[in-house]
């Protein structure tokens, strides 16, 4: 049996891991708004290069830590656990989240320090209207559901890809380009770029966030009943034990998000 990964190295893994998605956004926005003028183009290389790189990381880091790098990942994962002991305890949410957090904050300073771009500087991208939150409920009940939806159907294998061709499609079909993700957004609001949001348009983002956690979760509910027993597989929703995976067979391979 493979050693329990120590708690410690799985927090790394999503401060690392939230960080090099965070510059993943910054850094494509600013590259695509120094490249073209035209705001088609510039969403086009955001949402190609956030759906490459997060594929990429999750294949990377799912077997380490699950691969959340979003809050909101982590708290269902520890709600829908909390009974059986399959999700994460409160001591890892409590490692988790503020790793996830600091990690997207530095991964934005990185991205403006690669840009040669002011390393803090509050974004003035005013993102608060009504039609914006609702596009952040269905942006993460969407994610909230297709992670655990594939997690109880026993194909959370599919996770790197599915989940990163979800956070694609959401920067198109959701009126806020789908952030879902708590952390993301608070370290967006670090950059006055192409993928910023202002600090005052942050908080009814995270309501919103929540709100859409909590649909998600009544999904999954509904379209997939009772969680299966453990396979051991799971990607963006590890077990409490979770073990580095040994030399893994493509089904063993170990979401969030923009």
């Amino acid at each position: 049996m493979n050693a329990p990964v120590p708690l410690t190295r799985r927090a790394a893994a999503e401060a690392v891991g939230t960080a090099a998605l965070v510059a993943v956004v910054v850094g494509s926005g600013i590259q695509a708004t120094e490249l073209t003028r035209d705001a088609g183009l510039q969403l086009l290389a955001n949402s190609l290069a956030t759906v490459f790189g997060l594929g990429v990381l999750i294949a990377l880091l799912g077997s380490v830590s699950g691969a959340h790098f979003n809050p909101v990942v982590t708290l269902a994962a520890w709600f829908t656990g909390r009974r059986t002991a399959d999700g994460p305890s409160l001591r890892e949410v409590a490692a988790y989240v503020p790793a996830q957090i600091a990690g997207a904050i530095g991964g934005a300073v990185l991205a403006d320090a690669m840009f040669a771009r002011p390393l803090v500087q509050w974004s003035t991208h005013d993102r608060s209207a009504g039609h914006l939150w609702l596009g952040e409920v269905v942006a993460t009940a969407g994610l909230v559901w297709l992670i655990f939806g594939l997690a109880r159907a026993g194909r959370a294998h599919l996770a790197p890809v599915a989940v990163a061709s979800y956070i694609g499609a959401a920067y198109w079909f959701t009126s806020s380009t789908g952030f879902a993700n708590p952390a993301v957004t608070i370290g967006r609001a670090f950059t006055d770029t192409f993928a910023g949001i202002a600090p005052a348009s942050v908080a009814p983002f995270f309501a919103a966030q929540l709100a859409g956690a909590g649909v998600g979760l009544v999904l999954v509910a509904v379209t997939f009943g009772r969680p299966a027993p453990a396979t051991g597989d799971e990607v963006v929703v590890p077990h409490r034990e979770q073990h580095l995976a040994a030399p893994a067979r493509p089904a063993e391979e170990s979401a969030v998000v923009s």
